[in-house]
């Protein structure tokens, strides 16, 4: 009875936010006790997984453009060199690859030496990955978050241009502070 009505509270409260709280499926088990060897619960945690694997669709990978990774976070590895780490946006990146670096400074090639994903060495990387890129000959401070690794002459960088924007407000969880004419933003 308690287990039919903390179900019911969810699809109410999934309905409430405009999820299709009647189509979702709920599974009722617990991880612990399938840890422990249960196994009733052990069979619960499989048809949580099947369900999750009929329910949520495969997101489509756009692996059929040319290559672009915006770069998150930038280290030096001792007698490696240079890592550039980021999500692949789009397109295949391969070991021996051309790349340029783009934006904030003035775009330059280099090649891809090395991928690794969750500190596993790999021949390719593909749009949804998560990797770190070895790149050859590049120092460093040349490589910044907020510029993009892409396939040369794929993509061009801009300084300027034009947008509407509507900026939440202090309620909406947005901004705190407001902004005037000639506020410069940093986009990414």
């Amino acid at each position: 009875e308690l287990l039919e009505l903390v179900e019911m509270e969810v699809r109410d409260l999934l309905s409430e936010y405009d999820f299709p709280g009647d189509d979702v499926p709920v599974i009722a088990g617990s991880a612990l006790k399938a840890l422990e060897g249960d196994e009733k619960y052990e069979e619960k945690i499989l048809e949580l997984m099947q369900a999750v694997d009929d329910y949520i669709p495969t997101p489509e990978r756009d692996s059929d453009k040319p290559f672009m990774m915006p770069v998150e976070d930038v280290f030096s590895i001792t007698g490696r060199g240079t890592v550039a780490t980021g999500r692949v946006e789009r397109g295949q990146i391969k070991v021996g690859e051309e790349v340029e670096i783009i934006g904030l400074h003035d775009t330059s090639k280099t090649t891809v030496t090395g991928v690794e994903m969750f500190r596993k060495l790999l021949d390719y990387a593909e749009a949804g990955d998560n990797i770190g890129a070895l790149l050859r000959g590049v120092a460093r401070e040349d490589v910044q978050r907020g510029q993009v690794l892409a396939a040369p002459g794929s993509i061009t960088p801009h300084t300027k241009f034009k947008a509407e924007v509507y900026v939440l407000s202090k309620d909406e969880g947005g901004r705190h502070t407001p902004f005037f004419s000639n506020y410069r933003p940093q986009f990414y």
